[in-house]
Parts: structure tokens; C-alpha cells; sequence
């Protein structure tokens, strides 16, 4: 199976040049394979958002290196890095981040707007995507016409139209209602399963987390514990969950 990201010795350091430099990451390592379906949680300040940032290249590491898709991200200028993400990676965030003057096809199709494809091919890959997703009936509405979860199946379907390597979620159920929340989930491991698609993705929920394949749990800027699913059933998987995220808060009691 091939390797999609490949995270090696990741630190991040904030105030390097202050007197007191705040060490977010304490050099993890990560290897995503094509295929996976990572969850990463953490407590408040662990550093999760930091390591997802600096992996899925919106943030620069201070030591270590990161590669995706076998190409080193770690020195690339902001002018390569921008082609690179447009080409290998989609991003799906808590609050959808679509663009209200576009219409649910135009915000589909913002990925593509760097491609060499012609007008038609565009608006295939869009009523493509959008029909997987059961929203081909939404294509020209615009996004203050949808429900939540109608938003976030538009913003998934935007981060899937140039089937990147890897698609990078940040809470992406935070602003959907429990019946929503766990239709987007189902589809993620819909997409998982049936088309190969990998995933990464930011949670503080072990119900969402139980979704996926493997649990990251990161502490203090360092890998902590890592879960994986393997012939669990998703209920015992959550227990599983659970119960180490209830080691982790009675500690704090300690």
C-alpha cells in the first residue's frame, strides 16, 4: 500500500526569538497510507490543530520534515505550495467555508479553477461529485438556500472534485445537529470503504472518532496513544475510545 504522508520528527515552536518559546510539537511521527481513515483528539491546548495545520502544509513546521504524496512539502515557497495543495489535497472545515455570492456548483468547482480543463469538462466533474453526494438538485442554489448538513455535503464535494491524495477535515461536524453529524460520517466512511478515499480528522468527539480506523491521541505536543479499530466493532471501538479519554481527564484529577 502506498504512502500518502509521511511525518517525521514534526516540532513546532512558538516566540522562537522571545524569552519564553512555547513548544506546541515535540517531534511526532505519522505515516498515513493511501486508504486510511485517521482520527486525531486531544485535549484543549495538546496541540492537535497545530500538528493537523502543519501536516496538511496551512502551517510551517520548525523542525522536521513532512512529505506527501512522496514530495517533500517542508521547503517548498508559498507560490509551489499553493499549486500543491490545490493538486493533492482537500480540505473540509467546521464552519464549511463557502463562499456566499457563488452558487453550490461554483463553490464545487473553486478547486478546478487552477486546471487546464475546459469550461464542460468542469461542470461534468461537478455534477459527478454532487450527485455521489445526493446534491445534484442544490447545484444552483446558493449556500443561505441549504440546511447545515446540505452545506457541509457541498463543502465535502468541493474538497473531493480533484480527487486528491488526501482530504484533511477540522471538525467537520462541529456546527451540524447529532442526525446530521452522523449521516457526514457515515458518507466519510461510505467514501473510505467503497472509493479508497483517505482521510484525516481533527475531533474532540469519541462518538465521531469511532468512525474511523485508527485514533491518534495527542498530548502535550507528543503522541500519546494510538488506537486502531481493526476487527472491533465501531461500539466496541468507542468504548475503547472512551475509556482512554477517561484515563486522560482523571489525571488531571491525580
Amino acid at each position: 500500500m502506498d504512502e500518502v504522508l509521511k511525518a517525521t520528527g514534526v516540532e513546532k515552536t512558538y516566540g522562537l526569538h522571545t524569552k519564553q518559546p512555547f513548544k506546541a510539537l515535540k517531534g511526532i511521527d505519522l505515516t498515513i497510507d493511501e486508504n486510511d481513515f485517521i482520527c486525531i483528539m486531544g485535549p484543549s491546548g495538546s496541540g492537535k490543530s497545530t500538528f493537523i495545520n502543519v501536516i496538511s502544509t496551512i502551517d510551517n513546521p520548525t523542525g522536521g520534515r513532512v512529505v506527501i504524496g512522496g514530495q517533500d512539502v517542508t521547503d517548498m515557497t508559498e507560490e509551489q505550495l499553493g499549486r500543491f495543495k490545490y493538486e493533492n489535497l482537500g480540505f473540509i472545515f467546521q464552519d464549511f467555508n463557502l463562499i456566499g455570492s457563488l452558487t453550490i456548483s461554483e463553490n464545487i468547482a473553486v478547486p478546478l479553477s487552477l486546471s487546464h480543463k475546459s469550461k464542460q469538462e468542469i461542470i461534468q466533474d461537478v455534477e459527478a461529485v454532487a450527485k455521489k453526494l445526493g446534491i445534484d438538485h442544490l447545484l444552483h442554489k446558493y449556500p443561505e438556500e441549504c440546511s447545515g448538513g446540505q452545506r457541509q455535503r457541498a463543502a465535502i464535494a468541493r474538497a473531493l472534485v480533484n480527487q486528491p491524495k488526501l482530504i484533511v477535515a477540522d471538525e467537520p461536524t462541529g456546527n451540524l445537529d447529532s442526525e446530521n453529524s452522523h449521516e457526514i460520517l457515515r458518507l466519510f466512511k461510505q467514501l473510505n470503504d467503497e472509493d479508497g478515499v483517505t482521510i484525516l480528522m481533527v475531533t474532540h468527539d469519541s462518538m465521531i472518532a469511532s468512525y474511523s480506523k485508527k485514533l491518534l491521541f495527542i498530548k502535550d505536543g507528543e503522541l500519546e496513544t494510538t488506537i486502531e479499530k481493526l476487527n472491533k466493532t465501531q461500539k466496541e471501538y468507542y468504548y475503547e475510545i472512551v475509556d482512554a479519554n477517561s484515563k486522560e481527564s482523571q489525571e488531571l484529577f491525580q
